[in-house]
């Protein structure tokens, strides 16, 4: 198996001189590489109007949200991250504001927004189940989830290393999970889980490199 894959975000809030200074830096080397452009593009594509993006990280999506995007209200718990985003955040076209700190706890009335983007994100927060319930209280009816994550692997063997290596993950990469069917959890929130592409990112042991794209919708 390769490094470690390190997520984008990580929830509660940080503590520490590692988690808080060196993560953050860690996560925007990880994430930053050009090798995720194409799949941060597909992920945009389908946002548009005011847009929720939990776990928002050092801004690596910001150069692929389309021009249907009018506004970013971003989740980020980590300062140092936030302050890594800068440049993008002042270069962006889109209006970008930190709004919120912790998935789990979201500071907005229902039926705010009107799509959502998660990359990287779902893999470390500690209770998934009451972030997807937050997610969809503060989307308006249909409204759509553009998600692109890692976790539960397809293949059985794959699965086996998983579970191995997943105590060693979590310490390291900030609470990041590899086990976890992330579009299974989205469906359990009620959420309309569409069409998912399921693949291993080249280039990384494929324990920490299984990869679901997709979308989910707010019911009407």
């Amino acid at each position: 198996m390769r490094a470690v894959f390190v997520a984008d975000h990580h929830y509660p809030r940080r503590r520490g001189l590692y988690g808080e200074r060196i993560l953050p830096r860690l996560v925007d080397r990880t994430c930053g590489i050009a090798q995720l452009d194409p799949l941060r593009a597909r992920v945009c594509e389908p946002l548009a109007g005011a847009v929720l993006e939990i776990g928002f990280g050092s801004g690596h999506n910001v150069g692929h949200y389309p021009p249907a995007v009018t506004a970013v209200s971003a989740v980020e718990p980590a300062d140092t991250a936030w302050r890594l985003a800068a440049d993008r955040v002042a270069a962006s076209r889109v209006p970008i504001e930190r709004s919120g700190l912790d998935g789990e706890h979201l500071p907005f009335p229902d039926d705010s927004f009107d799509s959502a983007l998660s990359t990287f994100t779902m893999c470390t927060i500690p209770d998934l189940p009451r972030a997807l319930a937050e997610l969809a209280r503060v989307l308006r009816p249909g409204a759509t989830v553009s998600f692109l994550e890692h976790g539960r692997a397809p293949d059985a063997d794959v699965r086996r290393w998983q579970r191995r290596l997943e105590p060693i993950q979590r310490r390291v990469a900030g609470g990041c999970h590899l086990t976890r069917d992330i579009p299974g959890a989205i469906e359990a929130a009620g959420l309309i889980v569409g069409p998912i592409d399921a693949f291993y990112l080249d280039g990384a042991g494929r324990a920490v490199a299984a990869m679901t794209l997709g979308t989910a919708r707010v019911p009407n």
